[in-house]
């Protein structure tokens, strides 16, 4: 087995302790190091087998990193880094899963508050003490207590993408299963979240049994992990899936239940309280005539008593359950979408009538953000136009990666070049069935200068300005100089983050979005579900403060088109309406909007 990311991982450890550090410039060698070991095709183990000097010639790895490659490939890691570990004894990886928290950031906690791993993090968020520290505030800090959860669940959390895909299958399994009535899938993965746990799937059926007997014998499941009388757990494709089969009658309201949020339901719940009604698994019940209708139960309505009759949860009299939708109109609001179940206001926006119109899939008429065989796809400029026509696109930007800070191995193209595609573009573009922007995907240097020429940015249609380098640290600063630039159209994925890999920039999510109002520049979603960049909570502050949204794929071939049904819900997860999102507009109004 290949042990090229064991060995880059510990480099980039070794790098992040720098950065924590305050080395100034010497963390990117390793960081570039790693990468470049990472996508070698030499196994580094046969590599380091030759000696010192074969490592060497891998891109970016010079002797003194070889030699701790070698050292690694020996013995699991390498002085230096031991040694570096005991200096800052901190769970590097676990804190930097915190959204918003980079090494730099863990350096300054630890050295001001002595924080070492999550709960220390956590503590110290609880505490009040992170707003005390120069450098942060009371936003921040909040920040970082809303990111601890996601990061507590992400050791062994699947991509969306991934899990999607296999909840699906599951849901058209029980669909063509005579005694399955409705069914849906559950938790996160309805919320659309960036990385999901466990699959769950709900379904009603008045004959439980058969249709867990029907689940064990799935054709899809490679192990039965465990089965009863109404739960039922198997592993697909590496993935647990987990069944729960309940009456008809109540399906709406266990539905409601187990999508979740856990902290949407206690907000619900309290809601709920000070109407005299009591909102579970399985309904809404009118306790006033109740005397005790909380016995039994947790704060977020959750069974806790050892007796499995459910009485207590059963109490009042039921006015809904049977339907979602009832749930919801039985405390007098209107339905609230799954993505927006974050406890980030949506019941009070839905008391009050101001929910969002969310944006739909079917509502995006176009892809601003792709690549061709020109820089690191797969297809002619051709092939990719008339794939989007198929897919239903009516336009798209062709924006091939420019050379600059990140780009290597030859795959970014020089100004020359972009001419070059440029002129290809506009000879053929009347003979392609879609509308054909020609763009390009520059790169945004450290310090906010965009990788291609001013005159050539003038003649593109539609420039996408990218960060794909130095994403240590604060970036807010990098990308409001790259949205001020008079011809930068769209910022693509703005933290630069790869979901499991890196973190990706920090960055204060308000200024950019203030920012990017204010000089009509783009944010873009990247709906690779290795990105998701913009996030649904950015999403929300940049739709809060006027800023527009693009929602693209970064397509490299015509498959990935697919994808932005990712980036569409990660939209509504930001409370994005169709008229946030540039590339609902048609080609025209595109057209009007670029610079």
């Amino acid at each position: 087995m290949r042990r090229n990311d064991e060995i880059a991982s510990l480099l980039e450890e070794y790098a992040d302790i720098l950065e924590a550090q305050g080395v100034d410039y010497k963390h990117r060698t390793y960081r570039r190091a790693a990468e470049s070991i990472r996508d070698s095709p030499a196994d580094i183990e046969d590599v380091a087998a030759e000696g010192p000097e074969a490592v060497q010639e891998i891109q970016d790895v010079g002797e003194s990193i070889s030699e701790k490659v070698a050292e690694a490939v020996e013995t699991g890691t390498f002085e230096q880094l031991e040694a570096k570990r005991e200096e800052l004894p901190v769970a590097m990886a676990e804190l930097t899963a915190v959204e918003g928290v980079g090494p730099r950031t863990v350096g300054d906690l630890y050295e001001a508050l002595g924080v070492r791993d999550l709960d220390d993090l956590e503590a110290a968020a609880r505490a009040g003490e992170i707003r005390e520290v120069s450098g942060f505030g009371e936003k921040t800090e909040q920040n970082i207590l809303e990111g601890i959860e996601f990061a507590r669940q992400s050791q062994g959390r699947e991509l969306l993408g991934e899990a999607r895909p296999v909840g699906e299958a599951a849901l058209a399994f029980f669909e063509a299963i005579p005694e399955a009535g409705r069914c849906e899938l559950a938790g996160s993965l309805r919320r659309w979240k960036p990385t999901i746990g466990d699959i769950d799937v709900l379904v009603a059926s008045d004959d439980r049994q058969a249709v867990i007997d029907a689940f064990t014998d799935w054709g899809e499941a490679d192990e039965v992990i465990e089965a009863g009388t109404d739960k039922a757990s198997v592993r697909s494709d590496g993935q647990r899936v987990d069944l729960r089969v309940v009456a008809p009658a109540e399906f709406g309201s266990a539905l409601q239940y187990f999508t979740g949020s856990k902290q949407h339901n206690i907000r619900l719940r309290n809601y709920a309280i000070e109407r005299d009604y009591k909102i579970n698994e399985y309904g809404v019940f009118d306790v006033s005539e109740v005397e005790d209708p909380d016995a039994g139960e947790g704060t977020d309505g959750s069974r806790t008593s050892s007796d499995s009759s459910d009485g207590s949860q059963r109490v009042g009299e039921r006015v809904a359950g049977e339907t979602e939708e009832g749930m919801y109109e039985a405390l007098g609001l209107p339905y609230i979408e799954p993505e927006l179940r974050e406890d980030r206001g949506e019941i009070t926006a839905a008391a009050n009538g101001d929910l969002p119109d969310l944006v739909e899939e079917g509502d995006v008429r176009g892809d601003l953000h792709l690549h061709t065989a020109w820089s690191d796809g797969e297809y002619t400029v051709e092939q990719m136009a008339e794939a989007a026509a198929e897919f239903g696109h009516d336009y798209i930007c062709v924006s091939d990666h420019a050379t600059g800070p990140g780009m290597v191995g030859g795959v970014g193209l020089d100004d020359e070049e972009l001419r070059e595609q440029l002129a290809e573009i506009r000879d053929i573009a009347d003979g392609l069935p879609v509308t054909v922007f020609a763009g390009v995907e520059a790169n945004i240097a450290e310090d906010g200068s965009i990788s291609v020429g001013d005159d050539l940015l003038a003649d593109l249609d539609c420039v996408v300005a990218s960060p794909h380098s130095a994403l240590e640290g604060d970036g807010t600063d990098r990308l409001i100089a790259a949205i001020e630039h008079p011809s930068v159209d769209i910022i693509g994925h703005p933290s630069g983050r790869m979901i499991h890999q890196r973190p990706g920039m920090e960055f204060d999510a308000d200024e950019v979005a203030r920012a990017a109002a204010d000089h009509d520049t783009a944010l873009e979603i990247n709906s690779s579900p290795y990105r998701l960049d913009l996030w649904g909570s950015a999403v929300k502050q940049a739709v809060e403060a006027g800023a527009t949204i693009a929602v693209d794929t970064d397509a490299h071939s015509p498959a990935e088109y697919a994808n932005v049904r990712y980036g569409v819900h990660t939209a509504r997860r930001g409370w994005a309406e169709a008229d946030d999102v540039l590339n609902a507009r048609d080609a025209d109004g595109v057209r009007e909007f670029l610079h």
